[in-house]
């Protein structure tokens, strides 16, 4: 999915997801734009669309499968979902939706960086 400097919209409401995960891709050269919820994270795409979307399924205001299927409207930009939803049914319904790729929550930083290098 790309290289360092990249921009990557992260959109999480669980604070210590954010911050460890902007760290570890910051230290790994990425550029980071953080939104806490769906509305946030629309805005933020809108007005400075990132090359890669991290995308958390169960926020309030509006739910990640929510964002997906609007920028799915317009945009193909890669969306990585991290959930704790991991059912296969959840997995393949969102990865059927358009999203990318698919994370069960807790994951691990270095898979994470790994599917953000593919």
């Amino acid at each position: 999915m790309g290289h360092a400097r990249q921009r990557i919209l992260l959109v999480d409401d669980d604070p210590g997801i954010m911050v460890a995960v902007k760290q570890a891709l910051s230290a790994h050269g990425y550029q980071m734009t953080t939104a806490k919820d769906g509305i946030e994270a629309l805005d933020s795409f809108d007005r400075e669309p990132p090359e890669l979307i991290l995308l958390d399924l169960v926020m309030p205001h509006c739910s990640g499968l929510e964002v997906c299927k609007r920028i799915r409207e317009y945009s193909a930009t890669p969306i990585i979902i991290l959930s704790v939803k991991g059912s296969e049914a959840d997995i393949v319904s969102v990865l059927d939706l358009g999203a990318d790729d698919y994370l069960v929550k807790p994951f691990r930083l270095a898979e994470l960086i790994a599917r953000i290098r593919a």
